[in-house]
């Protein structure tokens, strides 16, 4: 958004000329971020705390896992937030595939909050069976890899060839197969 709004006055201030570099709007989007962080993460857990949403221990557990009851639990909220603001600030939000990027983030965060939730309605350590969270982390990847695919039409920028570092002339054409590779590479990064 600072990017529409700054980056056109570059005529008059040329100081703002420098929103037009990625690796500006990228550093200030961190900083932002982090600021975003220090503000809302002590407000948020001493707020979690004092409605009491803390994680709860199974019993047959490990002792050691005991001490971690109570703990806020839902922290996917200042994550989310900490990432939507400065994405919304600083990022070319005309760029479908940062919508794409967003799409992914808030929906696994959505689940997240869902396993979250059920625990604590439940008041035990039992919330998104393991075959429902990976059902609705690949429906999600599956419909990021759809959109990825179908954007070439509108924006001619996508490649389903794969390039590995450090061998130069090795490049590896997957066509619809890019799909499957996206689901893979989603639903394993949010899992590990």
């Amino acid at each position: 958004m600072l990017y529409y709004l700054l980056y056109p006055l570059r005529g008059t201030i040329s100081g703002f000329n420098v929103f037009r570099y990625i690796t500006f709007r990228t550093a200030w989007a961190a900083i932002t971020a982090m600021l975003i962080s220090f503000i809302l993460g002590p407000w948020l857990i001493e707020r979690m705390r004092r409605i009491k949403l803390g994680q709860f221990i199974r019993e047959e557990g490990p002792k050691s896992h005991q001490q971690k009851a109570g703990t806020p639990t839902m922290g996917g909220i200042l994550i989310n937030v900490a990432i939507l603001i400065p994405t919304i600030l600083w990022a070319d939000i005309l760029n479908p595939y940062i919508w794409i990027i967003l799409f992914v983030t808030f929906a696994y965060g959505a689940i997240g909050f869902i396993d979250d939730y059920r625990k604590l309605i439940k008041k035990r350590n039992l919330g998104l069976t393991a075959k429902q969270k990976f059902t609705m982390q690949i429906l999600v990847a599956l419909a990021a890899g759809l959109a990825i695919a179908y954007l070439p039409s509108i924006h001619n920028n996508y490649s389903t060839v794969v390039t590995f570092p450090f061998l130069k002339h090795f490049a590896l054409n997957l066509g619809p197969a890019y799909i499957g590779l996206i689901v893979i590479i989603l639903v394993g990064c949010s899992t590990a």
